[in-house]
C-alpha cells in the first residue's frame, strides 16, 4: 500500500520528524569530518585486489593446458575468479565510486566525474537514472523507475495488464541479463512506448548504449578467446560464465534492498513541500538491509546496508557498518521499523511479491506491515505515469551528480 503522508504512517509529530533529521545529519557530519587515510587506503587496496584477480583469471584461462585434464578445471577457476572481480568491481568499487563516495580524496582516477564501469550502461547514464531518479525520489510511484525497471510490477497500486502474467519470465531474463537490463533502464522504455520520449535524446542514448555495449562484448566474446587460440570457444564460455554470475547477485542484492516486507512504497503526495527530514524518514520506510558478515557486506557493495545507503549514498561504504549501529538506534528510539533479515529471506518475500503481483489484486492479499486504515490511504490501483524530466526537480545534493556531456553524446 503507497503511503502518502510518512510522518502520519511513522505516528511522529513535525517536531520529532526535524529532530529526527537534525541527528541525522549529526551522523553524515561526524562521518565526513572523520574520514581520512584508513579510508583512502580501503579504496585503493580493494581497487588493486580487484585488478589483480581479473588479470590472474584471465591469465588461468588463456595460459591452463587445455588438454582433457585440464581444460575444464582451467575454465571453471578462470571463470569463477573473473566473476568475483566483475561483482567487486560492479557492487563495492564502481557503484560506490559514482556515488561520489571518495570525490572527497580528489584523486582524478576514484572520482564520480571519470569512473566507467565494467558493465554495459554508460556511467553517464547510470548516474542519471540511479543517483539522480531512484535515490532522490525513492519508491515513489510515478518518479522512481526502478520500482520494476519497466517490466515487472512491484506495487499493488501499478495497473496490472494481461502483460503482468509473464511477469516470472521477465523477472528470470532480467536476473540471467541484469547488466543489459539495467543498460537500457535510463532509456524509460514506458515513456518510448507511450511516444513521450525526444527522438533526439533517444538517439543519443542509443548510440551511446550500443558503444558500450559493443565494447563489453568485444572484450568479453571476441579479443580474449582470441587469445586463447583453439580454444576460444572454452574461454568464451567461462566469460559467459563471469557475467551471468555477476548479473544474478547484483540482481538478487538489489532486489534485496528494494523490495522484501517493510520497504514501503509512496504516492507523488509524499513529494509536496517534502523537508530533508522528511527525504530523510522515506529512505528509512522505502528500504531493507539484509544480515551478513564482512565479506558478504563488501561483495555487495555494503548494500546490506540498505537504508543507511539511502540516507548517506555519498558517504564512503566502508563506515556504513558503524552507521548502522547509530541509525538502528535511532529507529528504536522513534519507534520506527529497520526492516532487516537474512538475505534468503529478503530475497523470498521479494520473489514472492514478483508471483503474487502476476495478478490481479482481487486474488491476492497485501504483505505490507501495518497499513493505515483506508481512508487514509489510497487504496484503488492507478496507472501511475512515469514523470518526465521537467517533472523531476533537483532536490538532494547528496545522491550525487550527473550531466548530459558533450563527451557522453560522442
Amino acid at each position: 500500500m503507497a503511503i502518502s503522508d510518512v510522518k502520519e504512517y511513522a505516528h511522529l509529530t513535525d517536531e520529532q520528524v526535524e529532530e529526527l533529521g537534525r541527528e541525522l545529519d549529526a551522523i553524515r557530519a561526524e562521518i565526513e569530518a572523520s574520514r581520512g587515510d584508513d579510508d583512502a587506503a580501503y579504496i585503493r587496496r580493494l581497487i588493486a585486489v580487484q585488478r589483480w584477480m581479473a588479470a590472474a583469471a584471465r591469465v588461468v584461462m588463456i595460459a591452463t593446458p587445455h588438454d582433457d585434464r585440464t581444460r575444464t578445471p582451467g575454465a571453471v577457476v578462470g571463470g569463477t575468479v573473473l566473476g568475483l572481480a566483475k561483482i567487486l568491481e560492479n557492487m563495492e568499487i564502481g557503484h560506490n565510486v559514482m556515488h561520489g563516495q571518495w570525490d572527497w580524496m580528489n584523486d582524478p582516477e576514484i572520482h564520480s566525474s571519470s569512473w566507467e564501469w565494467d558493465t554495459a550502461q554508460p556511467a553517464e547514464q547510470w548516474k542519471h537514472s540511479h543517483n539522480y531518479v531512484h535515490h532522490q525520489f525513492t519508491n515513489v510511484l510515478g518518479h522512481d523507475n526502478d520500482i520494476g525497471y519497466g517490466i515487472l510490477r512491484m506495487a499493488r497500486e501499478q495497473r496490472w495488464t494481461p502483460f503482468t502474467l509473464g511477469q516470472p519470465v521477465y523477472n528470470a531474463l532480467l536476473a540471467g541479463l541484469f547488466q543489459w537490463g539495467v543498460a537500457l533502464h535510463d532509456l524509460d522504455l514506458e515513456r518510448i512506448r507511450k511516444g513521450e520520449k525526444d527522438p533526439k535524446e533517444m538517439k543519443r542514448q542509443l548510440k551511446q548504449i550500443w558503444r558500450k555495449g559493443r565494447n563489453q562484448a568485444l572484450k568479453d566474446y571476441v579479443v580474449y578467446p582470441a587469445l586463447s587460440g583453439r580454444h576460444w570457444k572454452t574461454t568464451l564460455v567461462a566469460n559467459a560464465w563471469a557475467n551471468f554470475m555477476r548479473n544474478i547477485w547484483s540482481y538478487v542484492i538489489i532486489f534485496c534492498g528494494h523490495f522484501p516486507d517493510g520497504a514501503l512504497h509512496f504516492t507523488e503526495d509524499e513529494l509536496e513541500d517534502e523537508t530533508r527530514a522528511e527525504w530523510y524518514l522515506r529512505q528509512v520506510l522505502g528500504a531493507a538491509n539484509f544480515e551478513g558478515g564482512e565479506l558478504m557486506h563488501i561483495m555487495s557493495g555494503n548494500l546490506g546496508y540498505q537504508i543507511e545507503h539511502h540516507l548517506f549514498p555519498d558517504l564512503p561504504s566502508n563506515r556504513y557498518g558503524e552507521i548502522a549501529v547509530k541509525v538502528r538506534a535511532l529507529c528504536e528510539k522513534y519507534d520506527l521499523p529497520y526492516t532487516i533479515g537474512p538475505l534468503h529471506q529478503q530475497y523470498g518475500q521479494a520473489l514472492r511479491t514478483i508471483m503474487k503481483l502476476t495478478l490481479p489484486n482481487r486474488f491476492t492479499s497485501s504483505d505490507s506491515p501495518n497499513p493505515p486504515p483506508p481512508e487514509q490511504e489510497n487504496t484503488v490501483p492507478i496507472d501511475r505515469r512515469r514523470k518526465s524530466e521537467s517533472d523531476r526537480p533537483r532536490r538532494r545534493a547528496e545522491t550525487g551528480t550527473w550531466s548530459r556531456s558533450a563527451s557522453g553524446a560522442s
